[in-house]
Formats: C-alpha cells, structure tokens, sequence
C-alpha cells in the first residue's frame, strides 16, 4: 500500500485513496481552528463527511485532541487503509468509520440529536448539496468546515455554474478569487438563515483554485441586507461598489456613471475573525509553525476590509505606467490616510479603502518623498 507519508504528527498511508500534499495549509487551519474550539469550550466531537485517507480525522485527533471521531467515506473501497489509518483511535473506541452518502450522515445526526462540534465537508467542486444538510449535524456553536473547488463557477468564467450551486450569478472581474469565498460563505449564510440561524465567518481561505471557510453556526439570525448583497465592477474604469438590494435599480458606478456589472448575491461582511485568528496564531507560535503564523497574520490585517482588492496589474494599466512596487504603494497610501492591507488571495494584489484612482495617484507618488508608516 506504499511507504507511510509525514503531516504534522500523523503518519499514515494514502494507498488507493485521493491525498494532495498542496492542500496541508487547509489542514492545518483545520486543526489549528479544532484546537482553539477544544481549549475554549473543553470537548470536541468531529465529524469528517468525506474522509478518504483519514489524515484530516487523524490530525484532528493527534493534534486538535479531538475527543471523538465519525470518518465516512462514501467509497467502501478504501475503507481499508481508512481503518488502517485511524487504527490507534478506533482501538481506543474513540473513533468509527462508516460508508454511507454525506447526507445521510448528516440527517442521522439530526434525527438521534448526535451533533458535530466540527463538520468538515472536504467535497470535490461544488459543497452546495451539503450546504443545508450539514447544519443538521452541527452543534449550535459549532464548526462546519467547507470546500469548493469549482473555480471556473465562483470566478464567473462559468457563471451559469455559480447560479446552480449558490442561487447567485458571478461575473469576471480582477478580484474574482475573493468572490469565490463570499459566493461559498453567502450560500451558507442563507441556508442557515432558512432555518432560523446564523454563520460567522472563523476564517477563508483561499489556495489555487480550492475554496475553503470555517464557519460557526450561531443561534442569531445574521442575514441582513448589508452583509448580503451584490458587488458591482465597472469594467470602464474599473472601480467597485457594494450594491445592497435596495439600489438595484440604481446601479449604476459613481464615478462615470456608466451601468455597474453585478455579481450576487454574496456575503459582503468580514472574512475573517480576528480573535479566533489571534488564537489560531498563539498556537501556531508554541507549534512551531511559522508559516502559518505568517498567513494568519496576513489574514488578520485583512480582514475588515471591503468585499475585493485591486491587483498591482491592474494600477498599471489603468494609471498607464509601470506596475508599481507593492510596499511602496502601501507606504504611499497610508501616508495620504487610508487603511491598506496585502491579501492572501494574491500577493500581487492590496486591500484598502481606498478607491482605484487614488491607488494610481499614491502610486505616481516619487519614492523619495515616502516615508514608511506601516
């Protein structure tokens, strides 16, 4: 069945089963977010839908120090090196492994009252036939972990796509990889909301052309027509504006009045939580991890920005001159008083309050007369 492969302290063989290296950085937000939820509330029950190898079940147990494991895996053929895998847990009867459809799952959760305290939904394209029935496995206050990776859908290369899973139209435009989470984390919201609840975004994550949000599952009903509305691009000039349903009609870019083009609806609100991220990153520093204390942090200065970015290709063509230099940039427009931040999303890319022209104009701006205030 192969040699056994390292990450972080599993040791597990991947056999027939799908396993990308690429995507540890998920995993390990995963846990690091499994851990904090066990320090804050004393317990965690996890329950993975789609387990395939089982690393991701087993790193929750060795690292998140997960009290319980459900691992289903809709393929009984690799139940054999599934079992292999978790074969410490499982012997300890703390761990089952099943072959059932994630729905299921989840719906027997609900009907014997047995809920998850972490839910992950690790599912090849879209997550939207889960999206509703994984709130019934998912204990008030607890953690759904979801996957897209149905790129072409969320970045509106395929906005026919976006329509099916999320009821929500995606246009191209040059932050369409950061539309692809608040497609993820709307479609969410509004299932929960359906039923009475609320989503809080814990973080979003966003690596080649995987989506993945934590979210938490409140009691409190938190859609509102402002966090929950359509992102408008004018592809004229190339500004953005949040359109709340309210200004529909009235859709038009402030800056040339020329007729916005709209993607929607999706969650306009934060992406990420910035105390959660403070103690993800606490954890990560006692770990060792510094990569990820260096991604959390680009995270949390990110994270009360408005719904897109402007990418530095974008600031050259526009302004018609070289692309300009990202730190430098930031330098300048802090200087003039406005908030900016990198991105995860695109490192080639500046979040800020700023709007594009006023990006082209800090850029214009003569190192000489910067001074460094970030």
């Amino acid at each position: 069945m192969g040699e056994r492969q390292v990450e972080g302290r599993a040791r597990f063989r991947v056999g027939n089963a799908f396993y990308r290296p690429g995507s540890q950085v998920a995993r390990d937000l995963g846990v690091l977010a499994g851990a904090v939820y066990r320090q804050e509330t004393g317990r965690l029950r996890v329950l993975e839908a789609m387990a395939g190898c089982g690393v991701r079940s087993l790193r929750y147990w060795l690292e998140s120090e997960a009290d319980s494991l459900w691992a289903n895996e809709g393929n009984p053929d690799i139940g054999e090196i599934l079992r292999e895998n978790l074969a410490a847990p499982i012997e300890a009867g703390l761990a089952r492994v099943t072959h059932q459809n994630a729905n299921w799952v989840f719906f027997d959760c609900h009907n014997r009252r047995d809920y998850y305290d972490l839910v992950d939904v690790d599912s090849f394209g879209s997550p939207s036939p889960y999206l509703s029935t994984a709130l019934w496995a998912t204990k008030i206050g607890g953690l759904i972990y979801l996957t897209s990776t149905d790129g072409r859908s969320a970045t509106g290369r395929l906005p026919e796509g976006s329509l099916r899973a999320y009821g929500a139209y995606a246009r191209s435009h040059p932050a369409a990889r950061e539309q692809g989470l608040r497609l993820l984390i709307g479609s969410a919201q509004q299932q929960a909301a359906a039923k009475g609840f609320g989503i809080e975004p814990v973080f979003s994550l966003q690596v080649g052309e995987t989506y993945r949000v934590m979210l938490r599952l409140v009691a409190a009903q938190l859609l509102t027509a402002e966090n929950y509305g359509f992102l408008g691009y004018c592809h004229n000039c190339g500004e953005y504006q949040t359109i709340s349903w309210r200004k529909l009609g009235r859709a038009i870019c402030l800056r040339d009045e020329k007729p916005l083009t709209l993607s929607g609806p999706m969650w306009l609100g934060n992406l990420h939580d910035r105390e959660q991220l403070k103690q993800m990153k606490e954890l990560a520093r006692e770990w060792n991890w510094p990569q990820r204390i260096q991604l959390l942090s680009a995270m949390e200065a990110e994270a009360d920005f408005p719904p897109y970015f402007y990418t530095l290709a974008e600031i050259g063509r526009r302004g018609k001159m070289d692309i300009p230099k990202r730190e430098l940039l930031m330098t300048a427009l802090q200087n003039l008083g406005y908030r900016v931040s990198p991105t995860h999303i695109d490192p080639q890319a500046i979040k800020t309050d700023a709007s594009l022209w006023d990006c082209i104009a800090a850029a214009r701006v003569k190192p000489g007369n910067l001074r460094k205030s970030y």
